[in-house]
């Protein structure tokens, strides 16, 4: 493939400094771009690469210094973001799945939409309803009653349980349990745990994506939640009956205890981990490893076990850092305590 930059600056915008007759064949990191090769850059701390990128074209900010003039520029105000805007619209990989394999099963009464193609040994069960221009791939079961929303993706080797709802332009990534019984059990007079039967179901609205092997349980009663537009990344664990707001981030290792509630425009950072039954607001952003004990509704940054503010966070870790030093000087001044204790006591 070749794309001229007179073509990606009238997507994009900006300003051609060099050849404008350029056309690139492909996309890189700046450390590892090649000749033909379109990379870009924005964080400083990458500019140690640029002298000797073998990049031909790059993407920069207006007020970067060109030192080289065997690179044409695009001069521009964002260049990350105009980086994923010509990956999404010329570099998109091909999802080469385009019609039903017959190996897969498809249960006499499910209901299958235009355009759907379905990878080798799929299972739709009784009930199941699949919109128009959806992609199942290979070895995904779909229990009874499932609906998934058009022009969504489930990739291999994913479980979606009985009655669970996908909505619009979804994606699931590989090895997705969405439905799984949430870990409901109850101890009876003797200590031993009761299984108590999870009837719910999960209901993931449009433009969800869930990372590969990440489990969403299904509700005890009613339904578990992830809200539009929301971002799950990989081995993330959201338990049963939980509500995840619209826009909201998910990294991995992430686990949210049940009947937990989470907010609109929330960013949670890798290994988070937050409690059953809590309750946190708009717009929180949780740093990695942060641990959520109690509810957090108030907007803000929050870090550390229990999870603080960030700000009274630091303070703390600072103090902590200093404690070796604090104990020294506790031991000195209780020597020049006992010591003015004993002056004293002489005098009397």
């Amino acid at each position: 493939m070749e794309i001229s930059l007179k073509e990606i600056v009238r997507l994009i915008g900006g300003k051609i400094t060099g050849d404008e007759t350029l056309t690139i064949s492909n996309v890189s990191r700046i450390e590892q771009a090649k000749k033909s090769d379109l990379t870009f850059l924005y964080n400083p701390s990458y500019e140690k690469f640029f002298p000797e990128t073998n990049a031909s074209a790059i993407l920069v900010k207006p007020e970067f210094k060109k030192s080289r003039d065997d690179i044409t520029y695009i001069e521009i105000d964002k260049p990350d973001d105009a980086f994923a805007e010509i990956i999404i619209n010329f570099f998109s990989p091909e999802i080469r799945l385009n019609k039903i394999d017959k190996t897969a099963f498809i249960h006499n009464d499910a209901q299958l939409g235009k355009n759907v193609a379905l990878g080798k040994n799929v299972v739709i069960s009784a009930g199941c309803k699949i919109g128009n221009n959806v992609k199942v791939f290979h070895n995904t079961v779909l229990f009874e009653n499932v609906v998934i929303g058009n022009n969504s993706i489930v990739y291999q080797n994913v479980s979606i349980r009985e009655a669970c709802k996908l909505g619009k332009r979804v994606i699931i990534h590989a090895g997705v349990v969405i439905g799984s019984d949430g870990f409901g059990f109850n101890p009876d007079t003797n200590g031993k745990y009761r299984k108590i039967p999870q009837i719910g179901n999960v209901i993931i609205e449009d433009d969800v994506e869930v990372g590969a092997n990440s489990c969403i349980d299904r509700a005890a009663l009613g339904s578990t939640i992830v809200g539009r537009g929301t971002k799950i990344d990989n081995l993330v664990q959201i338990g049963h009956n939980c509500v995840i707001g619209e826009d909201t981030v998910i990294s991995a290792q992430t686990g949210v205890g049940g009947s937990s509630k989470v907010g609109d425009n929330c960013m949670f950072g890798g290994q988070v981990g937050i409690g059953s039954h809590l309750n946190v607001g708009n717009n929180v952003v949780l740093l990695g490893r942060a641990g959520v004990t109690k509810s957090l509704p108030k907007a803000g940054y929050y870090f550390g076990y229990p999870a603080k503010e960030l700000k009274t966070s630091h303070k703390l870790e600072a103090h902590f850092r200093n404690l070796p030093g604090y104990a020294e000087r506790i031991k000195e001044l209780e020597k020049e305590i006992k010591h003015l204790k004993e002056q004293i006591n002489k005098k009397l």
